[in-house]
């Protein structure tokens, strides 16, 4: 049976380390668990840093494709509805931020890419690129120039890639011109994203429960990694993975009890989406 709307919960998730396994796939627990919640009326948001076209296509194999089934792609950039399959929030970056950026990176010898509606875009070739581009299954393209190649699309990030001290010392050698501009944040030790200001899964976790008119009250948020720290703290349940470091369990009110090997997304819904203690 339907549970009735004031009684609606929504999950915020993120994918790698938290609801997908170390074979970046969805254990049975968790898709048994999800199928659950959504029978039971309740929300399902894929959150990730990963672009929009990455997430779609997760969203299709994992199945999450129905009516209660939404992703923020881009650490909160993009919202969109897996179900009707359209975006439904979009905060991006100018074109002179994002050629600002990738000059930048191109002097101190970072990796920097960006992104255009099917593929992810860089100036020159680089193994952390294809990598990247192999890990998350997504097209790829070196092109001379990304702001032709972007022509009026204005994308919803820059990633640069690189060993954890270089990344560090780039995001505070570049944050007295991008102040109030544009936002800095790991999503892994070597991945560090370059946002519109104010762009954070938190924020994207506001925006999609005011769409919906839900309460904060009835939301929930699991991860594993510094960009999931701002949903965490936003969800009225803040949960974190029990494969996460000591240091992000700190930001949560919920300590999972498995990993994310062993279904920990559907120990987090089994005891506050489904439970009527919650």
């Amino acid at each position: 049976m339907t549970e009735s709307k004031n009684s609606t919960k929504i999950l915020f998730t993120d994918l790698d380390g938290t609801l997908l396994n170390d074979q970046k796939q969805i254990c049975p627990e968790n898709r048994k668990a999800i199928d659950r919640a959504l029978a039971a009326g309740h929300k399902i948001v894929i959150t990730t840093g990963r672009p929009l076209v990455s997430a779609q296509k997760l969203s299709q194999e994992l199945g999450l494709t129905s009516e209660g089934c939404y992703s923020i792609s881009f650490n909160g950039g993009i919202i969109y509805d897996c179900y009707k399959e359209r975006v439904i929030f979009e905060q991006t970056l100018p074109h002179e931020d994002v050629r600002k950026l990738m000059n930048e990176a191109q002097k101190a010898g970072i990796h920097a890419q960006t992104y255009s509606d099917t593929c992810v875009i860089a100036e020159k070739p680089n193994e952390d690129f294809d990598r990247y581009a192999s890990i998350i299954h997504i097209d790829k393209k070196i092109v001379p120039d990304v702001l032709k190649e972007l022509g009026t699309k204005r994308p919803p990030k820059v990633l640069m890639i690189a060993d954890h001290k270089r990344l560090e010392q780039f995001r505070l050698d570049t944050q007295s011109w991008r102040e109030g501009k544009i936002d800095a944040i790991f999503s892994c030790a070597n991945y560090l994203e370059f946002l519109p200001y104010g762009v954070s899964k938190g924020n994207a976790l506001k925006i999609l429960c005011n769409l919906l008119c839900l309460p904060l009250s009835a939301s929930i948020a699991a991860g594993d990694e510094q960009n999931d720290i701002s949903m965490i703290q936003t969800a009225h349940i803040g949960a974190v993975m029990k494969n996460a470091s000591d240091q992000m369990k700190t930001y949560g009110n919920y300590i999972t009890l498995h990993d994310n090997n062993h279904g920990a997304i559907a120990e987090i819904i089994e005891r506050f989406m489904l439970s009527s203690s919650f």
